[in-house]
């Protein structure tokens, strides 16, 4: 199997399927990647690494949603399977366990990292990776991370930094909600902060720029999750993803998850109209009204607006949502913030894990909302990431 250059930006997988990593010679080994982990000509990771090292794959993981990125959301476990044509097990890490156990990695020497992340700190493949990471420290296995574009880029960060109190599986490190890493980077942000004994390598991508949206990368946008099918509905998911901590529609269970929001008690044109008047010219919405088939109001009539992005480079997901927020809780009495449980935690409210701390849920109608969408100290921020920067440019993580 071969990798063809099909486009500008080489992947770290595609950098590995030219020129093997050393040291990996009769090693064993497993991969954590699913149907989106994939090279340019769309064949799999686990068949570049197979082809590279034959025969050498013990084992394959998975993160939520499982291998082929068919289950949904919250809690929503896979189940281990048999890869056929491997003839090795395959283990889901969002199962009974979402961190590998003794028995899955005994012969194992090293540890492929492959995965699609989104840019977005309640992802939880980041967090994942950072349960394998301190696994095979703790085994002394070597991990390879294989280094693929956050399709936000690297020039904005938005969100508050994750108050550590509140860390989750929705949130494992205290990191901004839409932090402008790649998954490389952060696999190095996390070995230095928590001073991880581990034998990291992270293969680094061949052309990829900071300010280089994953359209302009010329690469195929595969899903790695049900509900993210499309650049907008990634470009919208570090704010619309606060929606799930309240009874209001992210659209899951519609066609168009995230670019719709809404619930049987939003009027959709005075929504619309508040939302517009913002002054906002990267975005227009429109009143809308849909029938989500699963998830919240699944089967009910919901009035709404759908959120249309004219310029991606502007728009900025987080700040659009709480204002949105703040219109509905304002104007709708039936507004609730949703109640445990929620992504494995049992007592805090979801509104308070994902947003990283208290102040969305208690502070919403009296303090500016300009204020809640600012990175507590972004210059903090910056200086924290100042030495795992693998990827620099004009505006790295600097804008809001």
């Amino acid at each position: 199997i071969g990798v063809s250059r099909l486009t500008e930006v080489l992947i770290g997988l595609e950098l590995c399927a030219g020129n093997k990593p050393s040291g990996l010679d009769h090693a064993q080994g497993g991969v954590l990647s699913n149907s989106a982990s994939l090279v340019s000509d769309l064949n799999y990771t686990w068949q570049v690494v197979d082809r590279v090292l034959p025969g050498q794959i013990k084992a394959l993981f998975s993160p939520q949603h499982g291998y082929y990125a068919d289950a949904q959301a919250n809690m929503i476990e896979t189940e281990h399977g048999w890869h056929r044509q491997l003839e090795i097990p395959i283990y889901s890490l969002y199962s009974e366990t979402r961190c590998p156990t003794k028995e899955m990695s005994e012969q194992l020497d090293w540890f492929v990292i492959d995965l699609q992340d989104v840019g977005t700190r309640v992802y939880t493949f980041i967090w994942t990776m950072l349960e394998c990471m301190r696994h095979c420290a703790s085994e002394g296995i070597s991990v390879l991370v294989l280094d693929r574009p956050n399709p936000l880029g690297g020039c904005v960060v938005e969100g508050p930094i994750l108050d550590p109190g509140y860390r989750s599986f929705v949130g494992g490190w205290d990191i901004p909600m839409r932090h402008g890493l790649t998954i490389g980077e952060l696999a190095k942000l996390f070995q230095l902060e928590e001073r991880m004994d581990l034998d990291l390598h992270v293969v680094s991508m061949n052309g990829w720029e900071t300010a280089c949206s994953w359209a302009k990368t010329g690469r195929r946008w595969v899903p790695p999750s049900p509900n993210l099918p499309t650049l907008d509905s990634v470009l919208l998911y570090p704010g619309q993803v606060l929606l799930e901590g309240t009874n209001i529609s992210e659209g899951r269970g519609t066609t168009l998850p995230f670019e719709l929001i809404g619930a049987p008690f939003v009027n959709s044109e005075s929504l619309s109209e508040a939302l517009n008047q913002i002054g906002d010219e990267s975005f227009r919405v429109l009143p809308t009204r849909f029938r989500p088939t699963f998830d919240k109001w699944a089967a009910e009539d919901c009035g709404g607006v759908s959120i249309h992005i004219k310029n991606a480079e502007e728009f900025r997901s987080f700040s659009f949502t709480l204002q949105a927020l703040k219109e509905i809780q304002k104007t709708c009495a039936e507004f609730r913030w949703n109640d445990p449980p929620y992504e494995y935690e049992n007592h805090r409210m979801p509104i308070d894990i994902l947003f990283g701390d208290h102040r969305l849920r208690e502070q919403i109608g009296s303090v500016e909302i300009e204020m809640l969408a600012q990175v507590r100290l972004l210059a903090k921020w910056h200086e924290r990431i100042e030495d795992i920067l693998i990827y620099r440019g004009a505006g790295r993580c600097v804008k809001l």
